[in-house]
């Protein structure tokens, strides 16, 4: 099934509401060289870039947290709170 970039990051926002909390910038576009979802994640001068299966996204759309992804989040998160740049 395909989805907009905008459906995916929304979906992603909602199942990961401290990328808003901590107002870290998200952007998601499709590489059809990989045939993968491209992710980057930006706060400052960080970010953190990391892909996206199509079974990852599928698996998002229907309400299912990605570990690969959340696992991604949660330690740039976690990087950034040693620097000052992520809310408690």
């Amino acid at each position: 099934m395909g989805y907009t970039n905008i459906a995916i990051k929304d979906k992603i926002m909602e199942m990961y509401p401290e990328i808003a909390q901590n107002e870290i910038s998200i952007s998601l576009n499709f590489s059809r060289e990989k045939k993968v979802y491209i992710m980057k994640l930006r706060k400052d001068l960080h970010e953190l870039t990391t892909h996206l299966e199509k079974k990852d996204i599928d698996e998002c759309m229907d309400g299912i947290e990605c570990v690969h992804l959340g696992v991604q989040i949660g330690q740039f998160s976690e990087n950034l709170k040693g620097r000052g740049k992520v809310r408690e």
